[in-house]
């Protein structure tokens, strides 16, 4: 594994033991005096704040579960209760340390803890002895302690060897973390504004979360007594949370970006939209600006610009930066347990550390009239091809399926055929939005396919690094195609294909009565693949596909049972469905023909092979046969389009059909070179 991968593997760990934040946060504000009165509930609020206190008191112990459990390959328990073995072994034997001690005896005012981090350090190596000896053989008379059971054991023997060393190593690191944060933390705004745009433009690589694990869980300290004892707990939002008026720097800053300035952002990329394409984008917009807006969560939003216009992006970083200076410059305090979206700001409104809270608001409203404005300007001046405006299949919107989504394991199974098979993987994982994959070749991800699959980007970091950004359904997502990875279900193989007798396909192909037009020099004219009506692409209920996003074109309501290829050449892809198929002509134009809507879930029934993928094909030579009454019957819907998906590299498209056309004869449209 690659170093980015491993970091990157170790921000994903990171989400599993901040995802129960939200839990602890509610209950620690809802037992607040002010919420629950003791006049009025008696100790029933002090019972209730008791567990949200409890979570934060542990929450290293926390991070060393979640971050084993995230790193092992198949996330069991086991790896759990290493990570745990692992941080009471580091913490008490660094407690114990011989050359700690000396260090606190020189420094009497000092204090050595790693905090969050020692969590972390647990749960990492716990996770990795766990890939290593998870399945370990050992003789028979120890036989009891093999495989999974050895697992603990041997974390428990590591980290007591890592404890020696730090034990003489980390009083100098952490007094360098001190300083480190106390400089970005003696800043002030600058520092706040420098974090909250490092964060931003961390957010493609998926690195931002080791970034907020280190201010939120390990800069600064505060001293606080729980029942008579006094402790110190780390980091931004802990300290938030345990009523330090200081904090908040690092989490202030966000709450008028996602709840106000990415909302504006929307409504401008709605308003530059064409308006024939505005009711499409209109619900994908909306839908991922209110969870923007009520959760915090960003990055399906986030994602609908990013790679079509990285400058756009470039100024949201920055916008978020000056959000958190000015917020910070005006002594304004909020935290968050989640993300700073409505929800954490209506909760943690009167938390005891809260200040100033109404600037936030303010700031805000500003915030989303300044992103309406700048991305409407950037948009329109520079023709940036935000969604509604592409001309090519370079985006689909994040947060809803593509045309071809549906059934969980139908869907894993045609992502690993967009990966290049379960050959190609070494490692899946997946963070909010995003698939994290390892591969051998990233050069064998297909990124048309995956588009075609409802994704809206796919990035390659390296040769062996590659994200695909699938919504918020990655994590299901990447569970089905482990599942089908563990249980030898290769994607070629998922659906059985019956061998396409010689004589079934010419008498396939005599239904096609006269040759297709010769093209015009220089252009290329398409042929109907299938008989039926003519549907207008902004018609197909289906936003991927009514918006352009996955290409331009037409599509057709099938009146007949043959699929014809549309013109001259390979066929690279037939789905293992049997719903859809990749044409790439000879002229390099890269054709879908995707057969009705939702049509993956049908698992192949309705449809049957009549080439072999891989092959030439010449334009009207038969594909696919369709069972009509079947498909009639269990079909969300049978309205086909024909898209041209790299239509970026051609001059666009004329002579669109209309009406009814016959598969194989009709001109569909013409194809202009640029």
């Amino acid at each position: 594994m690659s170093l980015l991968g491993g970091l990157q593997k170790l921000g994903r760990s990171l989400q599993l033991p901040i995802a129960a934040l939200p839990v602890a946060a509610l209950m620690l504000r809802i037992g607040q005096p002010d919420i629950m009165h003791p006049e009025v509930f008696g100790s029933i609020g002090a019972f209730v704040a008791a567990g949200g206190d409890a979570l934060f008191a542990n929450l290293a112990l926390l991070f060393a579960i979640g971050v084993a459990v995230g790193w092992a390959k198949d996330g069991h328990g086991s790896a759990a209760l290493a990570g745990a073995v692992g941080y009471y072994v580091l913490t008490k034997c660094m407690d114990n340390h011989w050359a700690v001690k000396a260090w606190l005896a020189a420094n009497p005012h000092g204090k050595i803890g790693m905090g969050v981090l020692a969590g972390i350090l647990a749960g990492w190596i716990a996770g990795m002895l766990y890939n290593r000896f998870h399945d370990i053989k050992l003789p028979d008379w120890a036989a009891f302690f093999g495989g999974k059971r050895f697992v603990p054991i041997i974390t428990g023997l590591a980290m007591l060897v890592l404890a020696l060393v730090l034990g003489y190593v980390w009083p100098p690191i952490q007094t360098e973390i001190n300083a480190a944060g106390n400089w970005i933390v003696g800043q002030g705004a600058l520092g706040a504004g420098i974090f909250a745009t490092v964060n931003r433009l961390l957010i493609p690589t998926g690195l931002h979360q080791l970034l907020n694990s280190i201010a939120w869980f390990q800069i600064g300290d505060f001293n606080t007594v729980k029942d008579g004892v006094q402790t110190v707990v780390h980091g931004d939002l802990s300290r938030f949370f345990a009523g330090d008026k200081t904090a908040g720097m690092f989490m202030t800053g966000f709450f008028p970006v996602m709840m106000f300035g990415l909302p504006g952002a929307a409504l401008a990329m709605y308003f530059a939209a064409p308006k024939e394409r505005r009711p499409v984008v209109g619900g994908v917009l909306f839908s991922v600006a209110f969870t923007a807006f009520l959760t915090g969560v960003t990055e399906p939003l986030e994602f609908l610009f990013m790679f079509l216009a990285p400058a756009l992006y470039l100024v949201h970083a920055v916008l978020t930066g000056i959000s958190a200076y000015i917020l910070t410059a005006l002594d304004s305090h909020l935290g968050f347990g989640f993300s700073a979206g409505a929800f954490d700001l209506v909760l943690n409104w009167g938390q005891p550390a809260s200040s100033n809270q109404i600037y936030v608001v303010v700031v805000g409203v500003i915030w989303f009239v300044i992103y309406f404005a700048l991305f409407s300007f950037f948009i329109k001046a520079f023709n940036l091809k935000t969604p509604g405006r592409e001309d090519a299949a370079d985006t689909v919107e994040s947060g809803f399926s593509g045309g071809t989504s549906g059934d969980l394991d139908h869907l894993a199974a045609a992502y690993l055929g967009v990966v290049g098979g379960a050959a190609n993987l070494t490692a899946i994982d997946a963070c909010i939005t995003r698939l994290r994959l390892n591969v051998n070749d990233s050069a064998r991800v297909n990124e048309m396919e995956a588009k075609l699959l409802g994704a809206s980007g796919v990035v390659k970091l390296n040769k062996q690094t590659v994200q695909i950004i699938v919504g918020p359904k990655a994590e299901m997502v990447a569970d089905a195609m482990r599942k089908l990875v563990t249980g030898g279900v290769a994607p070629a193989v998922t659906i059985a294909q019956a061998p396409i007798a010689p004589a079934q396909k010419a008498a396939a192909a005599s239904t096609i009565q006269t040759p297709p037009p010769a093209p015009v020099k220089g252009e290329l004219v398409l042929v109907a693949p299938v008989t039926g009506d003519i549907v207008p692409l902004s018609e197909v209920p289906d936003a991927a596909f009514a918006s352009k996003a996955v290409g331009d074109g037409v599509a057709i309501k099938p009146t007949g049972r043959l699929v014809v290829a549309p013109t001259s050449g390979t066929l690279v892809k037939i789905f293992n469905s049997n719903h859809a198929f990749a044409l790439q002509a000879d002229n390099g134009a890269e054709i879908i023909v995707h057969i009705g809507i939702e049509t993956v879930k049908l698992g192949g029934q309705g449809f049957r092979r009549l080439a072999e993928q891989g092959t030439h094909v010449n334009a009207g030579e038969p594909v696919l046969e369709l069972d009509l009454d079947y498909l009639n019957e269990h079909a969300q819907s049978l309205i086909s389009p024909i898209v041209i998906s790299n239509i970026d590299q051609f001059g666009g498209l004329t002579n669109l059909a209309s009406g009814a056309v016959a598969a194989g004869q009709s001109p569909l449209y013409t194809l202009k070179p640029r």
